[in-house]
C-alpha cells in the first residue's frame, strides 16, 4: 500500500485580480500558508499558467515548478475541464458554453475552429505535463448526448452508440497523444457531460477500444447529487482512478423535489455542493478504500460551497485532508504473535 499524497488543492475557484490571488507565486504562498502541499493548475488561467509555452518550452516549465516549490509545494496535476467541455458541444449549448472559448471564437459561424482550439489545447496540456514531470491530467468529456439523458421523448435505437462513436472519434488523437507523452487523461465523471457515471463512462471506454490513457477523476460528490454508491464505485473502478478531488455534498430530498432540483438555485437544491466536512460524504470510507486499492496520486481540495466564504473553506480544508490521509503500515499488526516460517515449516503444520 501506499500513502495518498496532500493536501492539494485545485486553484481553479480561488484565482482572482486582487491578491494574493492573481498570480501564481503569491497564490502558492498563500496555499502553503494554510498548509497545503500541491496545487492542481488550471490551465486556461493565464494569471497562472501559459499552456502554450509550457508545452514548448522546458526552461519556463521549469520556471513554474520553481516558483511552486519555492512555496514549498507541488504541482500536481493539470487541468482542462473548461477546454475539454468544448471538445463535443450539442447546439443546444452553444450559447451558453461561448464563454469558455477566446473572444475570436465565440458565434454561431465559429463552432468547428473552437472545437479544433479545444482539441489543441488538450493536446499542449499533455506535452505541457510532460514538461512538468506530471503523470496524470483532469478533463470533462463535453456532451453530445446529455439532453437525451432522461428517455422522453423515447431515444432513436441506435442514437447512443452513434453518439459515443463521435465522441470517441473526438477524444481518440488526444488520448494517443497523452499516450505519447506517458500522461493518464482522467474525466472527472459529472453531470453534463456524457461521461456522468460508471455505465456511460465504460460506453466510452468501450468506443475507444479500451484505450489505456482513457482513465479517471474520481470525486464522490457528484456521486451524491445522483443517488449512486460512491464506495462501491471505487470497488470497481479502482484500477483505472488515477486522480482525486476531495469535494464534499449532501442530498436533502423533499415532498417538493429531488434529484432534477426543481430549476432552483444552488441554495435551494435538495442536492449541493458544501466545504469539507460540512457535507454527507463518508470521507473516512473513502479514504479507507482508496489507500487499500494503492492510490497513490494526490488528494486535492476542490472548494464549491453556496454558504460558505473560499477562504474558510480552504483552511478547513487543508486540515481535514490532513487528517483523513491514512499514513500506511509498514508491518502486520499481528506480527508481534509471528512463529516464523519457511517451506519445511509451513509444511508441517499442514500435515504433509
Amino acid at each position: 500500500m501506499k500513502t495518498i499524497k496532500g493536501p492539494g488543492i485545485f486553484l481553479a475557484q480561488f484565482v482572482d485580480d486582487k491578491a494574493p490571488f492573481n498570480n501564481l507565486k503569491d497564490i502558492c504562498n498563500w496555499a502553503g500558508g494554510l498548509g497545503f502541499k500541491g496545487v492542481q493548475i488550471p490551465t486556461w488561467d493565464s494569471r497562472l499558467i501559459d499552456l502554450k509555452k509550457a508545452a514548448e518550452s522546458q526552461t519556463y516549465a521549469d520556471e513554474l515548478k520553481g516558483v511552486v516549490k519555492e512555496a514549498g509545494m507541488e504541482i500536481t496535476e493539470l487541468s482542462t475541464h473548461l477546454q475539454g467541455q468544448l471538445v463535443a458541444v450539442h447546439p443546444a449549448y452553444n450559447e451558453l458554453f461561448d464563454g469558455f472559448a477566446p473572444a475570436e471564437l465565440r458565434g454561431a459561424g465559429n463552432v468547428k475552429a473552437r472545437t479544433e482550439w479545444a482539441v489543441n489545447q488538450l493536446k499542449l496540456a499533455a506535452k505541457a505535463s510532460k514538461n512538468l514531470g506530471l503523470n496524470a491530467s483532469a478533463t470533462f468529456s463535453g456532451a453530445l448526448l446529455w439532453q437525451t439523458v432522461y428517455p422522453w421523448p423515447q431515444r432513436p435505437a441506435g442514437l447512443v452508440e452513434t453518439g459515443f462513436k463521435e465522441l470517441a472519434n473526438r477524444w481518440l488523437p488526444i488520448l494517443n497523444e497523452y499516450d505519447a507523452n506517458g500522461v493518464d487523461l482522467c474525466y472527472e465523471i459529472h453531470p453534463g457531460e456524457d461521461l456522468h457515471d460508471g455505465i456511460s463512462y465504460e460506453r466510452f471506454l468501450e468506443a475507444t477500444g479500451n484505450h489505456n490513457r482513457a482513465c479517471l477523476l474520481y470525486d464522490p460528490s457528484h456521486f451524491v447529487l445522483q443517488c449512486l454508491d460512491y464506495l462501491e464505485y471505487i470497488d470497481i473502478y479502482h484500477e483505472k482512478i488515477r486522480m482525486f478531488h476531495v469535494k464534499d455534498a449532501e442530498f436533502n430530498p423533499t415532498g417538493r423535489s429531488g434529484v432534477y432540483g426543481g430549476y432552483q438555485s444552488w441554495i435551494d437544491r435538495p442536492g449541493r455542493f458544501r466545504s469539507l466536512g460540512d457535507g454527507q460524504v463518508d470521507f473516512k470510507g473513502v479514504f479507507s478504500k482508496l489507500t487499500q486499492y494503492n492510490f497513490s496520486g494526490w488528494a486535492v481540495m476542490e472548494w464549491e460551497c453556496c454558504m460558505k466564504h473560499p477562504e474558510d473553506g480552504a483552511k478547513e480544508g487543508a486540515v481535514f485532508i490532513k487528517d483523513h490521509i491514512i499514513r500506511v503500515t509498514e508491518r502486520a499488526f499481528d506480527d508481534f504473535a509471528g512463529t516464523g516460517s519457511d517451506e519445511a515449516f509451513n509444511k508441517k503444520v499442514l500435515g504433509i
